[in-house]
């Protein structure tokens, strides 16, 4: 059960971390990449930087000990970053979701995540979870970005 929850689970995050990339080279213009408009505070180079950090972090650093340190405010204040940058990010973050998301033990899977999420302790698997909406809550955005800033 739980290698199948892993694959399906690694094959979800590839897939979507191939469509933001998707989306960041569909933006017509990368000055696109970086405007924002009325009470839209986060740009998609925002949104994309902030996924990259927040999956390397937690599941590159955390559960597969790469080494990755954190720099979250950096992902929303860092603006004019190459789109080809992000696009390499992007490239190395599916690297390592398809390295260490296979990896992870049915034990692990089923203990407390090292890291608490507001305060609250979560199982792995949950966790694991948690972090694919919180990847696809980026993705919509983002998509309504591009569509808003290239019309």
């Amino acid at each position: 059960m739980e290698k199948a929850f892993l694959e399906n689970l690694t094959e979800l995050f590839v897939r979507d971390i191939k469509r933001v990339s998707e989306e960041i080279a569909a933006y017509k213009t990368e000055s696109n990449l970086w405007e924002v408009k009325g009470d839209v505070s986060n740009s998609g180079g925002t949104l994309a930087l902030h996924l990259i950090g927040n999956l390397q972090h937690f599941i590159g650093s955390v559960l597969g000990n790469t080494g990755y340190v954190r720099e979250r405010e950096l992902e929303f204040t860092q603006r004019n970053v190459p789109r080809e940058t992000i696009m390499l990010e992007l490239g190395k973050m599916e690297e390592i979701l398809t390295s260490v998301l296979p990896k992870i033990s049915a034990h692990t899977l089923e203990t407390d995540f090292p890291l608490p999420l507001g305060g609250k302790t979560l199982k792995t698997n949950f966790f694991l979870l948690h972090l694919y909406s919180h990847l696809n809550y980026h993705l919509g955005q983002i998509n309504y970005h591009r569509r808003m800033m290239d019309c």
